[in-house]
């Protein structure tokens, strides 16, 4: 069965990010209009979902690669600032386990500083501001 599905799936593009986007964006908007009762919004909303959806896996399957291509780069570069800023704010959060990060008082810059090495004087590479804060 894995063979086959392999055959099947060459040459053809498969998933990308904007497969997976609009996937998921089309099954949220499927289940929040089937639990609300909206009338004739609801079911537009309902249809929309599943058009979505299937225009997802009409991409997948689709064998004109580098028009799908495209798209997803498209897609990429305008959702490319959304993407940073969630990365930035998970590898913060990845470092706080290991490091404090303060703001200088002077300019704003922040900087990290180990934790578990008690009170110490900090010196801010951007601009020379020294400050005493607990590690």
């Amino acid at each position: 069965m894995k063979e086959k599905l392999i055959r099947f799936m060459q040459g053809r593009y498969g998933i990308d990010q904007l497969s997976r986007f609009l996937i998921v964006f089309g099954v949220v908007i499927v289940l929040v209009s089937a639990f609300f009762n909206w009338g004739i919004a609801g079911l537009i909303c309902y249809f929309l979902g599943w058009v979505l959806v299937i225009w997802s896996y009409i991409r997948v399957f689709s064998r004109n690669v580098s028009k799908r291509y495209a798209e997803n780069q498209a897609f990429l570069a305008k959702t490319n600032g959304i993407r940073t800023f969630f990365q930035r704010q998970k590898n913060i959060w990845k470092q706080r386990r290991v490091y404090h990060i303060y703001k200088c008082p002077g300019c704003g810059q922040k900087i990290r500083i180990p934790r578990g090495k008690g009170k110490i004087e900090v010196r801010c590479p951007k601009c020379s501001t020294t400050f005493i804060k607990k590690s």
